[in-house]
C-alpha cells in the first residue's frame, strides 16, 4: 500500500520555521496500531490523517506516541494541503474532529481556522512545578493544560525547563506567556509527556491564550509569536466561545509512504 505524504510548515510564511506537521491523505482508516506507527516514524510533534466524510473529512493527530483531541498547526498544514494540493476550487472546508466541527477557510493570503475557546481558571501550582520550570510565574491557570503568565517577553524567552520533571508536574502540557516587545504577546509550550517537550508552534495552545489575554488587555484581536527556537506567527481572534485563529503554510516536501 502507497499513502501520500506532504509535509507543512505551519504557522509561518517562510521554509525551516514554524511548526512541521506531516498530512497523509487516506481513502480509509487504517487501524489504530499503524496510524501511530506511521506518526512514530514520521517523528514529527504531529501527524494528521484525514478521510472523506460527507461534504468534507474526518481529521485525526498523532503525536510520536498517542492521539490528541485537538491539533492546531497540522489542521492548518491539512487545509493547505487541500486547498493547494487537492481541492483548489475549495474555499472552505469542514473537519470532523474530536474537538467537534471545525470549519478552515482562506483569509487572504492566510488559512483560518474556527476553534474552540477555551478559558483557564485560576490555580495551585503543582507541587514540583517552580522548580521545573526554573521560574515563579506571575499568573497560574489551568484548562486542563496548565497556563503560567510571566512579567516580560524575556522571561518567556530565557525560560529551561526541566522536562522529565515536566512530564510528572504538567502531564497535559503548560504554555508559559507574557506580553510581547512587539506582538500583543508570546508564547512557548512544553508537553514532554506526549513526546513534545517544546513544540514550535502551537495552536491549540492559542485556544487558551486568546481568551486570558482578550480579558486582560480588553481587546479581542491579536498577533501573537510563539518564540520557540523556530518561532512562528499565529492571529487570534475572539468569537465568543470560539477563536479564529490564522497563519500561512509552507509545503517542504511531498511523497509516498509504502506499507
Amino acid at each position: 500500500m502507497k499513502i501520500p505524504l506532504y509535509q507543512v510548515d505551519a504557522f509561518t510564511d517562510r521554509m525551516f520555521a514554524g511548526n512541521p506537521a506531516a498530512v497523509c491523505p487516506l481513502d480509509g482508516w487504517l487501524d489504530d496500531e499503524a496510524l501511530q506507527a506511521i506518526a512514530a516514524e514520521n517523528n514529527l510533534s504531529e501527524t494528521a490523517f484525514f478521510v472523506p466524510e460527507g461534504e468534507g473529512f474526518r481529521l485525526r493527530w498523532f503525536t510520536p506516541t498517542t492521539e490528541v483531541d485537538l491539533c492546531g498547526h497540522a489542521t492548518l498544514a491539512t487545509a493547505h494541503v487541500v486547498f493547494e494540493h487537492l481541492h483548489p476550487e475549495r474555499d472552505t472546508i469542514e473537519f470532523e474532529s474530536k474537538s467537534g466541527p471545525l470549519v478552515v477557510t482562506r483569509d487572504g493570503g492566510r488559512i483560518r481556522l474556527d476553534f474552540p475557546a477555551i478559558p483557564a481558571e485560576p490555580a495551585e501550582p503543582p507541587s514540583g512545578l517552580v522548580e521545573a520550570l526554573g521560574a515563579t510565574p506571575q499568573v497560574l491557570l489551568r484548562a486542563r493544560k496548565l497556563l503560567a503568565v510571566f512579567t516580560s517577553e524575556d522571561d518567556v524567552r530565557n525560560i529551561a525547563p526541566d522536562f522529565e520533571a515536566l512530564k510528572r508536574t504538567a502531564p497535559y502540557g503548560i504554555v508559559i506567556s507574557a506580553a510581547g516587545d512587539t506582538h500583543d504577546f508570546v508564547s512557548r509550550f512544553f508537553h514532554p509527556a506526549i513526546g513534545v517537550p517544546e513544540d514550535p508552534v502551537t495552536g491549540a495552545a492559542h485556544c487558551v491564550l486568546t481568551p486570558y489575554w482578550a480579558k486582560r488587555l480588553g481587546k479581542t484581536a491579536f498577533h501573537a509569536r510563539q518564540v520557540s527556537k523556530r518561532g512562528g506567527d499565529v492571529w487570534c481572534e475572539l468569537h465568543g466561545d470560539r477563536v479564529h485563529l490564522s497563519g500561512h503554510a509552507v509545503l517542504y516536501l511531498r511523497g509516498e509512504i509504502t506499507i
